[in-house]
Order: C-alpha cells, then sequence, then structure tokens
C-alpha cells in the first residue's frame, strides 16, 4: 500500500453469525442483528430501528457471497480497506474468528485488509445490563502465548490483501497499555516477523482506558483517536465543566469505552445534535503519528438502551463535513501517516456503518467516494 497517499480504512465487525458462546449468554441464534431489530425509539423522530438496505439482515458464515458484495461495495466508494476486530482470548481462545478465516481463503474477497486486536475483557454491560457480569476474561500469558498468537496471525500477514507499510504488516492493538508484558510483546511480535522475512511489524496503537503511553514511542508507529475523545482527555482534567457539551460527552464515552457498574445507574440518554457535535470534535493532531478516527453516525440505544450515546439528526451531508475536516487536517500534516480510520463498517448495534441503510440508501459511501475523487 502507498505510504503518500490518503487511504481510508474502517473498522469492520465480525458479530454476525452465531457462536455457542453468545447463544450461552444471549439466547440462541444472537448476533448484532438481534439487537438492531429490537430497538425502539427513545423520543420524537428517532430513527430506530434501523433497517439495512440492499445488503440485508446477512450471515457471514451462511451467505457465501456476502464478504465478497461487502468487499466490492466498499472499493468502489472509496473505502481502501478493513481493520478487522480480532478477539484473542488467550491460551489460544478466540471468538468470532471465522469470518476473517472465510475471508483469507476466498481470494474473491480482494479488499485490503488488516486487524485490530480488541484486547478487552467481555461483560454482560456491552447489551445492556445493569449487571457487569464477566462473560470471558482477557488474559496475557507471556513470551510462549504471544508466539502462538504470532504464529496464528502470519498466513493472514503473509497474504497478499494484507496492509504492509515498509515491509511490516500493520497490525492494530485497541488496548495496548492494558499488555502487563508490553515490551515482551513487542518484542516477540517484531521478532517473528523479521524471521518471516519483513521488517518487523507497523504496531498502531489505539484510545486507553489511561493516557500515559507516550506517543511517541519509538515501537509505536501510530496512534488512531478518537477525535472527541483525545480532544478532552489532552486538557487539563477541569477543563469541562460536569454540565458542559463536552463533559457530558467525554462521561459517556468513557463509561462506554471503559464501563463500570455506574452505567447501570443512568436513566436515560445522552443526546446530542450530530452536526454542532462534531464540529467541536475536529482536532489539530497532537504528533506525528496521530491517526484520526471519524464516525459517520453514532446511536447505541439498540445495544445500550436508555443508557445510550446519541447523536442524532446524523445525515450523509453532516458526515461529509465531518469527514472533509478530517482530510484537511491529514492534508496539512503529511508526515503523519496518510490513513483516516471510519468507526464502522458495520457496527450496526452502535449506530457506527457505512453500509446501506434503508433510510439514506448508499449515501454514507458516496460522500467517501465524492471526498476520494477531489484528492
Amino acid at each position: 500500500m502507498n505510504n503518500t497517499e490518503i487511504k481510508f480504512l474502517a473498522y469492520y465487525l465480525p458479530q454476525f453469525h452465531p457462536i455457542p458462546e453468545n447463544d450461552k449468554w444471549w439466547g440462541e441464534g444472537f448476533t448484532e442483528w438481534t439487537n438492531v431489530k429490537k430497538a425502539k425509539p427513545l423520543f420524537k423522530n428517532h430513527y430506530q430501528p434501523i433497517i439495512p438496505g440492499e445488503l440485508g439482515y446477512y450471515d457471514l458464515l451462511k451467505q457465501p457471497k456476502i464478504q465478497e458484495k461487502q468487499s466490492e461495495l466498499a472499493l468502489a466508494n472509496g473505502v481502501d480497506g478493513f481493520i478487522y476486530y480480532q478477539y484473542w482470548f488467550g491460551e489460544g481462545k478466540m471468538l468470532l474468528e471465522k469470518p476473517a478465516e472465510k475471508m483469507l481463503e476466498n481470494k474473491s474477497i480482494d479488499i485490503p485488509f488488516c486487524f485490530c486486536w480488541a484486547n478487552e475483557t467481555w461483560k454482560g454491560i456491552w447489551h445492556g445490563l445493569d449487571n457487569p457480569e464477566v462473560l470471558i476474561e482477557q488474559t496475557y500469558n507471556g513470551e510462549k502465548d504471544y508466539e502462538a498468537y504470532f504464529n496464528y496471525l502470519l498466513p493472514f500477514f503473509k497474504d497478499s490483501r494484507y496492509i504492509v507499510l515498509d515491509n511490516k504488516p500493520m497490525f492494530h492493538v485497541y488496548k495496548l497499555n492494558d499488555i502487563p508484558d508490553l515490551n515482551i510483546f513487542i518484542e516477540v511480535f517484531n521478532r517473528l516477523a523479521i524471521e518471516a522475512g519483513f521488517d518487523g511489524i507497523y504496531l498502531v496503537s489505539t484510545a486507553t482506558s489511561s493516557h500515559d503511553l507516550k506517543l511517541n514511542n519509538s515501537n509505536i508507529d501510530g496512534q488512531v483517536g478518537l477525535d472527541v475523545f483525545f480532544k478532552m482527555r489532552y486538557k487539563k482534567p477541569s477543563f469541562f465543566p460536569n454540565k458542559s457539551f463536552f463533559g457530558k460527552v467525554e462521561s459517556k464515552l468513557k463509561s462506554l469505552l471503559w464501563p463500570s457498574r455506574s452505567i447501570g445507574e443512568r436513566k436515560k440518554p445522552l443526546i446530542f445534535d450530530y452536526a454542532k457535535g462534531v464540529s467541536n470534535f475536529n482536532v489539530k493532531f497532537l504528533n506525528e503519528k496521530y491517526i484520526s478516527c471519524v464516525f459517520p453516525n453514532w446511536d447505541n440505544s439498540p445495544r445500550s438502551g436508555k443508557k445510550s450515546l446519541i447523536f442524532k439528526n446524523a445525515t450523509p451531508i453532516a458526515w461529509k463535513t465531518h469527514l472533509e475536516a478530517a482530510v484537511k487536517e491529514l492534508q496539512n500534516n503529511p508526515e503523519n501517516p496518510q490513513f483516516v480510520v471510519i468507526k464502522s463498517w458495520n457496527e450496526w448495534a452502535e449506530g457506527n456503518y457505512l453500509e446501506p441503510d434503508e433510510k439514506f440508501g448508499s449515501q454514507w459511501l458516496k460522500v467517501i467516494k465524492e471526498i476520494k475523487e477531489k484528492l
């Protein structure tokens, strides 16, 4: 992948097929669509339930052509690659790995891709429960386990579609600071990558629960920031009054990204106007490793109900303004990694999606295509 051209990468959620664990936790046949279908409007003109467009309520395993259709749709509209969420809990335990494995085998799914290790413990709170029960724990088991994880990933890294920069496979880690023996993890992945013929790992971290990670760490090539989060985290803690716009959003985002029991206490959603909100989210790059993360829409009420965060009035027109601002800032910083990360391709129950819906069709995607054609 060319290092100098701006590329648009979108997070890709694989939770669109049943697995035994979700059947046990949530009921037989549970997928992301379960919550999407049962969503209810919470206020006047609240666009819920959201209904998917031309791709429908797909199953990533039962529909043999669905990933090909997603790939074709994305590439035709300016999306340059998918960042697959990858769930490795330690000692070989994985969940939702089958769509990526299926993609690896099917060369007709020709979109570039990479992985984001979503290294966090799964809790019931993600689906609106008041009790944050641990469903499956994220564990870290040292050098041998990291070697096993790398060896699982290596066939993907070697695939011609995998995103490689400077002869380094791009690999995102959601919560890099949560790795207790981080130096060992980085050493293992770099060493094994070199042994496999690469020049190391192109390591990208994302927003973490604490910001003591030095963004200019020489082992890190990029830092993806959900812009609203980073804009707030890098101000003084008292900068945003609790009742201010940023104070409310910061509090809600913290509870969503790093939930605790307190999320169960909320009795009503936080609601903001999308166009007004995102106009406040465009930030100046923090350093030469910063990568913008933008979102076309945000409404996780299908998953969290009255405890949700909702940006109402999200439209393709407002989305275009948001994305244009991120692109302009990137153009002003040619030394930064030339990527814009989009949250997300298909996180339907969180209300972050680019895939066509019944209301706007493919207009979310066409925004990217229009902007890309002007670059």
